[in-house]
């Protein structure tokens, strides 16, 4: 008769094994004998090498005791259903290898190849990293929520960037990205934002918006404006007196109609 470590010593497990196996209810357990001993036979290595052997396979505890008890017929469906849960399991977590690997790759995580290339083009030309981040991360929300049209958004974006008078404006608006509501400088950045929206405005007067960005994502993309700029309040209060409103699809602040800028700069 063997002792537990015995038992498990012949059956290739740990000690900690043999008891997790009895917690299950896989194995026996044996009576203890006069000395207070638990002593088993040889029946019960075979039993805990099948067990082993069907644990070692993959096979879920929880249907270990299921094909210990099958016959060659069930056995064979049983080990056939369960090849097919473990195939699926490992297409999921090749996705999710693939989904970590991203990690790395930073702004790629959660952004379409367009974006990227934006973000990184605005690294290029010298952005503060605290713009580039805001962009970044309302870019996220928009690729979340509207894919299809991120590439012609990006498109024009990308010629905004190359646009060196628009980049000026953009750059100014980084190097106050941190700025209290009380920066003296807002008020001449809030008359230069104005005056590019106006010609933005006039350039598109007449023209429908083709895919416009549903009020819940402007109200989130301009929630996200105020959180992540300190002076954002203020630079909305600064814009409507000069007769704008919003941020993210910015409008007349007067009933006169516009068709609204494309979201984008926090």
């Amino acid at each position: 008769m063997l002792t537990i470590g015995q038992l498990a010593s012949y059956a290739g497990v740990t000690v900690r094994t043999v008891r997790h196996y009895h917690a299950k209810g896989l194995l026996p357990e044996p009576e203890r004998d006069r000395s207070g001993y638990r002593r088993y036979g040889a029946a019960a290595v075979v039993e805990l090498v099948r067990i082993r052997t069907l644990a070692d396979a993959g096979v879920p505890l929880s249907r270990v005791r299921e094909l210990l008890a099958a016959d060659d017929e069930e056995f064979v469906a049983a080990v056939e259903d369960i090849d097919r849960r473990l195939r699926a399991e490992i297409r999921e977590r090749q996705v999710h290898r693939e989904r970590i690997a991203k990690l790395a790759a930073g702004d790629s995580l959660a952004l379409p190849p367009e974006v990227v290339a934006y973000v990184d083009r605005m690294r290029e030309l010298g952005f503060r990293e605290r713009l580039v981040e805001i962009e970044r991360d309302s870019w996220t929300l928009i690729a979340a929520q509207m894919p299809e049209q991120v590439g012609p958004w990006m498109a024009m974006k990308q010629a905004q960037l190359e646009d060196e008078s628009l980049r000026r404006l953009y750059l100014d608006v980084g190097e106050l990205v941190d700025c209290g509501p009380d920066d003296p400088r807002l008020p001449v950045l809030a008359d230069r934002v104005a005056a590019f929206i106006e010609a933005a405005a006039d350039g598109a007067e007449g023209v429908e918006e083709e895919h416009p960005v549903s009020d819940d994502l402007v109200a989130l993309l301009d929630a996200a404006f105020v959180e992540c700029f300190p002076g954002a309040v203020r630079m909305l209060e600064l814009l409507e007196e000069r007769g704008w409103t919003g941020w993210t699809n910015i409008r007349r602040s007067t009933p006169a109609p516009v068709a609204p800028a494309l979201p984008a700069d926090c």
